[in-house]
């Protein structure tokens, strides 16, 4: 087992227009559907009036997007009922009934992580292969240094050649304290050590990356059950969050992974990477409208201050291309 400790960066803060930019950019391959419906984003804004063949396009655009069955026959729905009444409605109009939609269905989606919890609050990633799991454990780290809490990260994942390398290139890179060990170790002995150094450090944070897994696999499962029952030996309540880290690529396809994952180990929340390299950035909305865990985080970039905290007024307004006042 090894430690490595390295002095905490220098606190940044966003400005909230500066975040929702982030939200904005990182969401450019999914908004371009919408607009495609109106010509331009011009069009999408404009005072244009809809036709029954503009509602047309429009479904096939939200199908698009993977915002799933039920969130787009809502909006649709609700567009139709105001067309039927007053058949002047015009474009602009129908990106103010969307979005008042789609905040309607994600009431409750975005959670901040309670301040108030017994320290370290202990947190843990799980999810399959490639959902960028690690690479999140360290973003995540960052974001809470940032933002004045400390942290430790615990890297769990001795299953993955290459997991130790990566997690501790991150470390160094964002100068994060890591407890570690090599290849093949019990990940559950990683996770009682960090715990242990994290209680000793006085920190407020303790992020653990576990193994990639697939949500079919029972014995890597009971791998990842055996980490929870060490840490309860601690404290019955570890870990306080535990996180499914989803690739936003897959969209609502990774409703059944989150389903297993969640009987298996009991989840607490979400959180969606890889958003700016999807047009499928909707997915969140079907995600949560099967599941109603939180989302805690998105990923909106490859940078370290991608990772952003979820909320629904941003992800929204970014989605459907709107602007902050």
């Amino acid at each position: 087992m090894y430690f490595i400790r390295l002095n905490p960066p220098l606190l940044l803060f966003n400005s909230m227009s500066g975040i929702f930019h982030k939200f904005k950019d990182g969401l450019k391959k999914t908004a371009p559907t919408f607009y495609s419906v109106f010509g331009s984003v011009d069009g999408l804004f404009s005072n244009k009036k809809i036709d029954p063949e503009t509602i047309d396009r429009i479904e096939e655009a939200l199908y698009g997007a993977d915002i799933g069955v039920d969130g787009t026959m809502r909006i649709i729905d609700e567009i139709k009922a105001v067309y039927e009444k007053d058949r002047s409605l015009r474009n602009q109009e129908i990106t103010t009934i969307a979005s008042s939609v789609l905040k309607q269905l994600l009431a409750g989606a975005d959670r901040k992580l309670d301040s108030d919890r017994t320290k370290p609050i202990v947190i843990c990633l799980v999810g399959i292969n490639g959902s960028g799991k690690t690479t999140t454990a360290a973003k995540l780290g960052y974001h809470f240094n940032q933002n004045g809490w400390s942290t430790l990260l615990g890297a769990c994942d001795t299953f993955r050649a290459a997991a130790n390398e990566q997690i501790q290139s991150w470390s160094e890179t964002l100068d994060l304290d890591l407890v570690a060990s090599q290849e093949g170790a019990d990940a559950a002995a990683v996770a009682y050590d960090a715990y242990q150094a994290a209680l000793k450090r006085k920190r407020d944070i303790l992020i653990l990356d576990t193994a990639g897994r697939l949500h079919t696999k029972g014995k890597l499962m009971e791998e990842l059950k055996k980490i929870r029952r060490v840490l309860q030996k601690n404290d019955p309540a570890l870990p306080h969050h535990s996180w499914l880290v989803i690739d936003g690529n897959i969209g609502s396809n990774s409703i059944e992974q989150a389903r297993q994952f969640n009987e298996q180990f009991g989840l607490t929340g979400l959180i969606i990477t890889k958003l700016d390299g999807t047009s499928r950035g909707g997915s969140i909305i079907s995600i949560y409208q099967e599941l109603k865990l939180p989302v805690y985080f998105v990923g909106l970039g490859e940078k370290a201050e991608d990772l952003l905290p979820f909320t629904v007024d941003n992800y929204v307004d970014a989605l459907l291309g709107l602007e902050k006042a």
